[in-house]
């Protein structure tokens, strides 16, 4: 099995920056893509941002501009750095990665899914 582990979430001003990090253990074989997802009160989860193994990117068009994702793959960590964050940011942003598992079938790539961590910005 393969556990992520997210850290980072909390309260901020608008306008303030706070850094999300996701950590990967577990039976890894490789990790494909990364990525961040977000879920407000009352709405779906939806994208913010994703990075493949090799380092490409791609974000929600409502957080370009403002957070940058990463990921070290030695670690098999992804972060998230966000900047200028705005209230509509508010949510419990979730860590998700696309596995090879050695205790699966190897042939195949598990969506695993972090617990949540929450970040609120006030106005």
């Amino acid at each position: 099995q393969v556990q992520l582990v997210e850290s980072g979430g909390g309260l901020v001003q608008a306008g303030g920056s706070l850094t999300l990090s996701c950590a990967a253990s577990g039976s890894i074989f490789s990790i494909n893509a990364m990525g961040w997802y977000r879920q407000a009160p009352g709405k779906q989860r939806e994208l913010v941002a994703a990075i493949t193994s090799g380092g490409s990117t791609n974000y929600a068009d409502s957080v370009k501009d403002r957070f940058t994702i990463s990921r070290d793959n030695a670690k098999n960590t992804v972060y998230l750095q966000m900047n200028s964050l705005k209230p509509e940011d508010t949510a419990v942003y979730y860590c998700n990665a696309g596995v090879r598992d050695y205790s699966g079938n190897l042939q195949y790539v598990y969506n695993y899914w972090g617990q949540g961590t929450q970040v609120t910005v006030s106005s």
